[in-house]
């Protein structure tokens, strides 16, 4: 793969793409939540860009995974912080990496266990496309495909940086 990825351009995409929707859909107040970990690195860098105050929300979704029976529980699960109210809150719902869709969907369900959303705008840094469920980002920082040895990692907080790495198989 030759995709050169740099971390700016697509944090510029992700602004840019974040402030239209923004616009076009007249959110006043939005709220920033970010998925651990990469997601929460890149909510408090978004929330900066685009000027947000307030502090920024953090969910950790192993127990709300699909597979978590399969996979089992992580020794570093820290509950999720959502020092916010969410019933009928616009939300901006930012996680590194989409694949499969399968993280975004427990995140929403923890979402709303918390309460009502008024709306979640998705963004994230880099689109696989490989769904296995119908969700898809709103505002995407760059789309890529992998070879089945390939993957990509969100490294921080600070510096922010991408990294494909090779895998063995």
């Amino acid at each position: 793969m030759t995709a050169q990825l740099d971390i700016n351009q697509l944090l510029d995409q992700l602004e840019n793409g974040l402030r239209r929707m923004i616009e076009d859909r007249q959110v006043a107040d939005p709220v920033v939540i970010g998925i651990r970990t990469g997601g929460v690195w890149l909510a408090d860098v978004l929330a900066k860009r685009l000027g947000i105050e307030g502090p920024i929300g953090e969910l950790d979704i192993s127990f709300y995974r699909d597979d978590f029976s399969r996979i089992g529980l992580n020794p570093r699960v820290k509950p999720s912080s959502l020092p916010f109210d969410t019933e009928g809150r616009d939300i901006l719902l930012i996680d590194d990496v989409i694949m499969s869709g399968r993280t975004i969907r427990a995140a929403m369900n923890e979402i709303f266990d918390y309460g009502r959303p008024a709306s979640i705008i998705l963004a994230t840094l880099i689109d696989l496309g490989a769904r296995e469920l119908p969700i898809q980002p709103d505002v995407t920082g760059r789309t890529l495909e992998l070879d089945a040895n390939q993957r990509v990692k969100l490294r921080g907080p600070d510096p922010l940086r991408i990294e494909l790495q090779e895998t063995g198989h």
